[in-house]
């Protein structure tokens, strides 16, 4: 029998400027996209990542949040340079974004940008918004990426500033803790001309195993044969 591959990417974004209703505004636009494969529940080190020249400065407020500045832009590409090869990658999947209308509406209005007639996102894709799985888990917490860190016991000291294929890669980690199962993620790439090792959660949660001492053993055994003496049976070897 055939296995169905499902193949998922989670995405994320840094833009210019942003607004509390999750819109562009005041014409700012997208300056860096992460995305992280996952095939069959299994992150694959597969991965789309891109800094771009927004052709407009970038608001105070943002730089504090991902430290991303216009000179480090200035010989960047630009979307539509890039919007091929960016579509390839997500085409068919579903796509996994935490808070999913801020990241959808800037691409959307990237997309709209290059006239191509195919100005919306989920016509390439089915999005799923992480966050709101998790409000559902856990509702009345807080639900921001460091929380779901802390929750899941997931190592974030790297993350200093937001960055998209930092945080699209610890979404990665979060979603398959939420929604159930293993995971194996094993990456080891370039971004902002450094080496980056992220190591398998797994490591973090292993249990230190106490084994019992001669004493202990026995005492156990004895405690066995006491149960099979008066029950005519044991449930455990003895």
């Amino acid at each position: 029998m055939e296995t169905k591959i499902k193949r998922q990417v989670v995405l994320d974004t840094e833009t210019t400027g942003m607004n509390k209703l999750g819109k562009p505004d005041e014409g700012h636009r997208i300056i860096e996209i992460g995305a992280v494969e996952i095939i069959n529940r299994r992150i694959t080190g597969n991965y789309f990542h891109v800094y771009l020249n927004p052709e407009r400065l970038i608001d105070k407020e943002a730089f504090a949040i991902h430290g991303i500045s216009n000179i480090f832009l200035q010989d960047k590409p630009t979307f539509a340079e890039i919007a091929d090869k960016f579509i390839k990658f997500i085409s068919g999947s579903e796509l996994i974004i935490h808070n999913a209308k801020f990241d959808i509406s800037f691409i959307d209005n990237e997309l709209i940008r290059l006239k191509s007639g195919m100005n919306n996102l989920n016509y390439y894709c089915k999005v799923t918004d992480s966050l709101l799985l998790a409000r559902k888990i856990f509702p009345g917490k807080r639900n921001s990426l460091d929380a779901l860190c802390d929750r899941y016991l997931i190592n974030k000291s790297n993350r200093i500033k937001h960055g998209a294929l930092l945080d699209a890669e610890i979404l990665a980690e979060i979603f398959l803790r939420m929604t159930g199962g293993q995971m194996s993620i094993n990456f080891n790439f370039e971004q902002n001309n450094k080496k980056i090792n992220i190591k398998n959660i797994n490591d973090q949660l292993l249990l230190k195993i106490i084994k019992a001492n001669e004493q202990e053993l026995i005492e156990h055994y004895s405690i066995l044969k006491l149960i099979k003496k008066h029950s005519n049976k044991c449930l455990w070897i003895i």
